[in-house]
């Protein structure tokens, strides 16, 4: 590249001449004292390219005086880092990508940005990806940064990336500039020191009169970060304050302004959100959070939401800080991610991901790119601190990205959590951790997780990934590591099944062994529903129905193969030694006399001789009351060696489950021969009054029949059938099946994928497939979570129990449509049933009823 004279200049001929022309592309930063230095080099610069006809771009959004103004020739963009890296940087590309070649720029003092993002780290990234951009577009770009303000994060990024980098001084009135690094360039003289005398820059040849000026600046010394940064100095005020016994919450000058900047740096910049915070985090709270913290960054929903249950529950009740296992979790913050991606070429991918057009475009590479990158020196060192610490106990790290588990956003099941079971050489259990970091990165780029953010307008949302490093909670077992409890709570249960259960008292789902089965609910196998205000209630009719529908495989913690495994629960306690067996099992009475005893998992013992029920029902009360919203929580449970137990509370989120609203249902007197569906029991979404246009239903024996390979045709022909009719849709379309929907399973349902039900209003499993099976329903399923964020209607019809009614004949008899939306499917004409209202109903059509408060839903012929 060589210089062309014409309209490449500083503005200053003699600066021209230190620095042997200005490059096309050059990116210029000015490390200064005050912007007063900044102003009089950006003046003649300005000046100068309007002069020559160049396009002028100014970026403002510091708080200093503006730089340059309209009067001068220049465009002037206002912007806003508050509004998040992703959204300014997007915003400052997308003006240099209009502008095109050749325009000149000057940005505001960079250093503002490291405060409003809290961070020296991001404010390196911005550069990375910025100079890079304006270099290709040929550009020329004024910069400042403020001298001993930033760490080397910040410093050594932009001095890498950057073609020239200059020192500039104010000493007895005239400004000297010093060459630090000049790209593509080299004379005797220019990295000496050049005062300024008019127009020219003259070197300073004395060396009294060097060193006399440069030991007057405030010179950072050789330690790379003698500055403390944003991040560190106001961690260091806080401590300081409190230190000092003068801290004040309540007082802006005494602390509140501290405490609510370090909330906004660390746990949360949404401001419902700050709100609770502030009534239960105090500002030792934040510095110990500090103490754990891997990077800089937010911690995420994930890592703030189970933080903040505990600090509500311990402060409502003080006996719940014994009662509660210790916290000792890392968390990783959300920078690192962003470094992370800026470092390994992978910021242009994440970039497309905002536009709803191109956004899977380059995420497959993307993956694979982050599973091969690697991390900053000083992140590996923190994560080698983290190793050390943990030592061989098992751990989980857990996605915590910043919109997750916030009001309406669960992102459930659409990030990974990996266990680590930390067993083996160092190395090797740096290598798991590192993977599973990375694995997790790749997770917020996959198809699933995109296609949800599209789906909910949120992809040009600032959505980084933080992580939660989590001790498992457990005890070994031999080679086995497992927690003896574990599961889901709901403050509002939606799975009424019996007259005495209230929906507000809650729910659990509860599993022996790791959490697993209760969160992502196997397949294959059961768990036990518990009702907090009637634990004895079960949905079950008799003994033989509890044996059948019990937990019988156990999710754990292999030691020996260093991995999550999962085993029948007979074979995981038969070597266990000092487990409290009775609390979780009851003997099976069916068993022959003199046959070994058979334990059956009830924990039934737990449930009535213990505090345990009324323990969980508080805890739920008390965070519901708090958010003033029902509350989802996961948890697990030990018993110790003085035979009490100790609860750890995992994680805790606005619970997706609507429905706890009153709203005026009308009372209607349907005759028999206009019921459709009845359905008493697990009715989960928002109380309704509607017309349904469409019903596609799945008969239950011909499925029940098919080979299990064959079953995945019919998930695919759903799919079908809801991407048949672009236009003149059915407003409201009721799905009824079989067994699960969105099983993995397909011996236990349907499955299909989420995007091939997405246009369905209500969706019903008929919970029976064939003589021998009834599949546990979805409730507290990450699928089930997803359907309901999309306010479609579940329910769970059980055709032989109570009051429960489904009118086969009228979905087996009416006409069907299947081949008029999907003309190829003619063979499953007998299997999937299409009927739509206006064929079979008159005048009145067919309406739907769903009251959640009282777990009750009708669908009929509407004949008035």
């Amino acid at each position: 590249m060589s210089t062309i004279n014409a309209g490449l200049t500083t503005g200053l001929p003699g600066l021209d001449k230190v620095l042997k022309g200005v490059l096309i592309g050059d990116n210029i930063v000015w490390q200064v004292d005050s912007i007063e230095e900044y102003q009089e080099l950006v003046t003649p610069y300005c000046e100068a390219a309007v002069k020559n006809g160049r396009r002028l771009v100014y970026f403002r959004y510091a708080r200093h005086e503006a730089l340059v103004s309209e009067k001068m020739g220049a465009e002037v963009h206002e912007l806003d880092p508050e509004e998040g890296f992703e959204n300014f940087i997007a915003a400052i590309h997308s003006v240099i990508q209009r502008a095109g070649l050749g325009a000149f720029y000057v940005f505001d003092c960079l250093s503002r940005l490291a405060v409003d993002w809290y961070s020296d780290e991001m404010l390196g990234n911005f550069f990375m990806l910025t100079c890079p951009y304006l270099f290709d577009m040929e550009t020329v770009s004024y910069f400042a940064v403020f001298r001993n303000y930033h760490t080397s994060r910040a410093i050594v990024p932009i001095q890498n990336t950057t073609q020239l980098f200059l020192d500039v001084y104010r000493y007895k009135e005239e400004l000297y500039v010093r060459s630090i690094k000049v790209q593509h360039r080299y004379s005797p003289t220019m990295n000496m020191l050049h005062v300024r005398h008019g127009e020219a820059f003259i070197p300073v040849m004395s060396s009294a009169v060097i060193s006399e000026i440069l030991t007057s600046a405030k010179w950072s010394g050789l330690r790379s970060d003698s500055s403390l940064g944003f991040w560190e100095s106001s961690f260091l005020q806080a401590r300081e304050l409190l230190k000092s016994g003068e801290y004040r919450a309540d007082l802006p000058g005494k602390g509140k302004a501290i405490y609510e900047q370090l909330v906004r740096m660390v746990i949360s910049r949404d401001e419902s959100m700050q709100k609770l915070i502030a009534r239960y985090f105090t500002l030792q709270d934040i510095l110990d959070i500090r103490k754990r913290m891997i990077g800089t960054g937010l911690i995420g929903g994930k890592a703030v939401g189970m933080l903040l249950a505990q600090a509500i529950v311990k402060k409502n009740s003080p006996r719940f800080i014994e009662l509660f296992e210790a916290q000792d979790s890392f968390f990783i913050g959300s920078d690192t991610f962003f470094t992370f991606l800026v470092r390994n070429g992978i910021w242009w991918v994440r970039q497309n991901q905002r536009d709803p057009e191109k956004f899977m475009e380059g995420a497959e590479q993307a993956r694979l790119r982050i599973i091969t990158g690697e991390f900053p020196g000083y992140i590996m060192k923190q994560f080698d601190e983290m190793l050390d610490y943990f030592g061989q106990a098992p751990f989980i790290v857990r996605s915590s990205s910043l919109l997750e588990d916030n009001f309406g956003n669960s992102f459930a099941g659409k990030y990974e959590s990996v266990f680590c079971v930390n067993q083996g050489p160092r190395e090797r259990r740096m290598q798991d951790f590192v993977a599973a970091v990375k694995r997790i990165y790749a997770s917020s780029m996959s198809e699933q997780a995109l296609r949800y953010r599209a789906r909910r307008g949120m992809l040009d949302k600032d959505e980084q990934m933080a992580l939660l490093v989590m001790r498992v909670s457990g005890t070994m077992h031999g080679r086995h590591f497992y927690p003896e409890m574990a599961g889901v709570g709901f403050s509002f249960n939606p799975y009424a099944w019996h007259e005495s259960i209230d929906p507000k008292a809650g729910m659990i789902r509860l599993v022996f062994g790791l959490g697993t089965r209760a969160v992502a609910q196997a397949d294959d196998d059961y768990t036990r529903i518990v009702a907090l205000n009637a634990p004895d209630k079960r949905p079950e009719a008799n003994f033989d129905e509890v044996a059948q529908y019990t937990q019988r495989r156990v999710d754990y913690l292999d030691l020996e193969s260093n991995q999550e495994v999962s085993d029948y629960f007979q074979e995981v306690i038969r070597d266990a030694e000092n487990l409290p067996i009775d609390m979780f099992t009851s003997l099976d009475p069916t068993q022959p006399r003199g046959a070994p005893p058979h334990r059956i998992l009830t924990f039934e013992k737990l449930l009535a001789q213990t505090g345990f029920v009324d323990d969980m029902r508080e805890i739920l009360d008390t965070i519901e009351a708090a958010y003033s919203y029902p509350v989802d929580i996961e948890f697990t449970a030990n018993y110790m060696e003085d035979g009490n137990y100790r609860i750890n509370l995992l994680q805790c989120r606005p619970l997706q489950v609507r429905g706890s609203e009153a709203i005026e249902l009308p009372e209607v007197d349907i005759a028999d021969e206009d019921r459709i569906v009845e359905a008493h029991g697990a009715v989960v979404g928002q109380s309704r009054v509607g017309q349904v246009d469409r019903f596609i239903y799945i008969v239950p024996e011909r499925y029940g029949q098919l080979p299990v390979n064959t079953r995945h045709e019919i998930a695919r022909l759903i799919g079908d059938i809801n991407r048949a009719e672009k236009k003149d849709a059915p407003e409201c379309v009721m799905i009824i099946g079989p067994g699960r929907w969105g099983t993995s399973s397909p011996s236990l349902g349907i499955p299909v994928s989420f995007s091939d039900i997405n246009t369905v209003s209500i969706l019903c499993e008929i919970v029976a497939m064939h003589d021998n099976l009834v599949p546990d329903v979805s409730l507290g399923t990450h699928f089930l979570n997803e359907l309901v964020e999309m306010k479609m209607l579940y329910l769970a019809l059980f055709p032989e129990k109570g009051e429960n009614y489904l009118n086969s004949a009228f979905f087996e008899e009416a006409p069907n449509k299947l081949r008029e939306l999907v003309p190829s499917a003619g063979k499953w004409e007998d299997t999937v049933r299409v009927i739509d209202a206006a064929d079979v109903a008159e005048n009145g059509g067919i309406r739907i009823i769903a009251d959640a408060l009282r777990q009750t839903v009708s669908c009929y012929f509407n004949r008035h």
